[in-house]
C-alpha cells in the first residue's frame, strides 16, 4: 500500500477501492408476503437519507459529513435505536480512511478515535461493532449502482446466519447499511432486523 503511487495525499492507489462490474437485487415485500416467501424474514425498521452540497470541498469539515449524521439519526430515530444497538454494519469504505470517517459519523466511535478502535479490534468480529465483515468495497469491489443493494444482501445474510464460517457475526439481530453517492453529497442508511 505504502509503495503504490500517490493518488491524492495521503492516499495511494491501494487505499482506493476499484470500480467493478456487479449486480445485486433486493426483494421488498409486505410483512404478510415476506412470511410466505421465507421463514427468516428481515425487516427494514429504520431509514434515513440526507443530501448536502454537491462537492465535498464545500463541506465545513470533511471528516464529519453532516449528511451522514443527519441520515443516520433519521434511521436510528425511526427504529427507536442507538448506535450501541447495531450488531453489524456494512459501510461505504471507498477509501481506506472512509471506514474511520463513516464509523465516527454513525456514532460507533467518538470523533478522532476510530483508528484507535480499529487497532484494538473493536470493529472486528467479536468487537464492539462488527464493520464490513464482507471485506468492504476495497475487498469485494465497488459496482456503482449496485453497491447499496450489495450491502443489504450482506446484512440480510448475516442476520439470517447464512454467511460462511469465519465471517458470520454470531447472534446478529440488527444490522445497518451506509452508502453514499456522488461526491459524498447523498447519504442513505437502512437499519434491518430479524423478523422471527
Amino acid at each position: 500500500v505504502l509503495t503504490s503511487f500517490m493518488v491524492s495525499s495521503p492516499l495511494t492507489l491501494h487505499d482506493c477501492c476499484p470500480f467493478s462490474d456487479g449486480a445485486s437485487a433486493v426483494v421488498i415485500a409486505s410483512e404478510e408476503t415476506a412470511k410466505k416467501l421465507t421463514n427468516k424474514p428481515v425487516y427494514i425498521i429504520g431509514v434515513g437519507q440526507s443530501s448536502s452540497g454537491p462537492l465535498s470541498n464545500q463541506q465545513e469539515y470533511l471528516p464529519r459529513l453532516r449528511a451522514r449524521e443527519v441520515s443516520a439519526k433519521q434511521a436510528y430515530d425511526m427504529a427507536g435505536l442507538t448506535p450501541r444497538d447495531i450488531d453489524v454494519c456494512e459501510l461505504h469504505d471507498c477509501f481506506s480512511i472512509a471506514s474511520l470517517i463513516a464509523a465516527e459519523s454513525l456514532g460507533f466511535f467518538d470523533f478522532g478515535k476510530a483508528g484507535e478502535a480499529w487497532e484494538k479490534g473493536e470493529a472486528d468480529i467479536g468487537g464492539k461493532i462488527v464493520i464490513n465483515p464482507s471485506g468492504g468495497l476495497k475487498a469485494k469491489g465497488h459496482p456503482i449502482g449496485a453497491t447499496g443493494a450489495g450491502q443489504v444482501y450482506e446484512i440480510v445474510k448475516q442476520l439470517r446466519g447464512e454467511v460462511e464460517p469465519g465471517r458470520q457475526v454470531e447472534g446478529a439481530k440488527i444490522g445497518m447499511t451506509d452508502t453514499l453517492g456522488g461526491d459524498a453529497g447523498t447519504l442513505c442508511n437502512l437499519i434491518l432486523q430479524t423478523g422471527w
